[in-house]
């Protein structure tokens, strides 16, 4: 599958290349993990200057209605440039579910500012044991006067230390595994009773475990209805992951071919090895094979058809494979320099690992796309 991108698609795609190469290069990009806030601000409102946040939201709430191809674009070239910055958890979760899911007065509150790039934000929805279950939530959400106030524990929640705002799964009713009865609640992140603990994730991005103890909270959405609403969040987030671990894909072949045209091993470039030769072509094979798949589940998402979790599922088990086996192969050829802070590629092959076990890793994408490919 190669999709023919339209002249606003192509112009999107040349700015945020352009706009990486001359700010963002792996030199850039480490200065960043190592200051303090582990963030870069200011390549944020670039990012915001140029668009890039507005563009997959639709025009109604102020976006440039570009949807999951404008997210596709955009993904698979911070992928090339491993981009740390919450594009993800900030407009494609939190973006959509407020832009789906909330009210007027949410959209029109908060959608602007997160366009304009000074407010950022983090979806906290996982918790211990809940091995990826949505519907697995311990957390509580009374009523109390016009809002709410929420207690439990969320655990590894990407970008939270960065976040000004979260959005938090929290049960109004049911059992801890009950799919019905899960809310989505608004929360300030520095709201009072609420204890943030950050740590480093092994691709050098920031997450958090986050503790709430009668934590005002702001109705998102019907009550009730979470699962629902988070169902269809993470097949976006899935495509947008999928578009990145692409792009991420890219940059170790083209990194992995070039070494082998200047590594010499007995006399002669490693490259010329027939054995090493045919490795490589299965490594081009798979980056191939997980771009098509990748660009056919944004279509599927972009047009809304149905299916589309089943495929979500799919992509995220093939493309999980498909990213270890390339990042495991770069790393081999790289020999032990494959692993050093230094290079690259022991850079990706981290980043590669960690957006494999969000939101699911490929053991349990294959035994959920098998479970509703039984059901359909």
């Amino acid at each position: 599958m190669d999709i023919q991108f339209t002249e606003e698609q192509e112009l999107l795609r040349s700015s945020v290349q352009r706009l990486l190469r001359d700010q963002y290069d792996f030199d850039a990009r480490r200065k960043i993990l190592a200051s303090e806030e582990g963030t870069g601000r200011s390549q944020w409102q670039a990012f915001a200057e140029l668009g890039l946040l507005a563009a997959p939201f639709a025009e109604e709430v102020g976006g440039l209605g570009g949807g999951p191809l404008s997210t596709m674009i955009i993904m698979q070239e911070f992928g090339r440039h491993l981009v740390v910055e919450p594009f993800v958890e900030t407009v494609v979760l939190a973006g959509h579910l407020l832009e789906r899911a909330g009210s007027a007065g949410q959209r029109q509150g908060f959608i602007p500012d997160i366009i304009a790039g000074t407010r950022t934000w983090a979806l906290a929805w996982s918790e211990k044991g809940s091995r990826f279950d949505l519907a697995s939530v311990a957390t509580t959400a009374r009523r109390e006067g016009k809002g709410h106030v929420l207690t439990g524990e969320k655990t590894a929640i990407i970008a939270a230390p960065w976040a000004d705002y979260l959005i938090v799964s929290a049960r109004t009713s049911g059992q801890q595994r009950d799919r019905n009865g899960v809310s989505l609640f608004i929360v300030d992140r520095r709201a009072a009773n609420l204890d943030l603990q950050s740590f480093k994730t092994i691709d050098g991005r920031r997450a958090a475990e986050i503790s709430l103890r009668g934590v005002a909270g702001q109705l998102l959405g019907e009550e009730g209805e979470g699962v629902t609403a988070l169902e269809a969040c993470r097949d976006r987030a899935i495509g947008a992951l999928c578009a990145e671990a692409v792009g991420a894909m890219a940059e170790l072949n083209s990194a992995t071919l070039d070494y082998s045209k200047t590594r010499k091993q007995f006399g002669t470039t490693i490259g010329s090895f027939q054995v090493l030769q045919h490795r490589m072509v299965d490594m081009f094979i798979a980056h191939q094979e997980a771009l098509s798949l990748m660009q056919h589940l944004t279509l599927t998402l972009d047009a809304g058809e149905a299916g589309v979790s089943r495929l979500a599922s799919g992509a995220k088990t093939k493309i999980g494979y498909a990213g270890k086996f390339i990042a495991d192969q770069a790393v081999q050829l790289h020999g032990g320099m494959g692993m050093t802070d230094e290079l690259n590629v022991g850079h990706y092959f981290k980043r590669i690992s960690s957006i494999n076990i969000q939101f699911g890793d490929p053991a349990f994408h294959l035994l959920r796309y098998a479970q509703l490919d039984a059901a359909a």
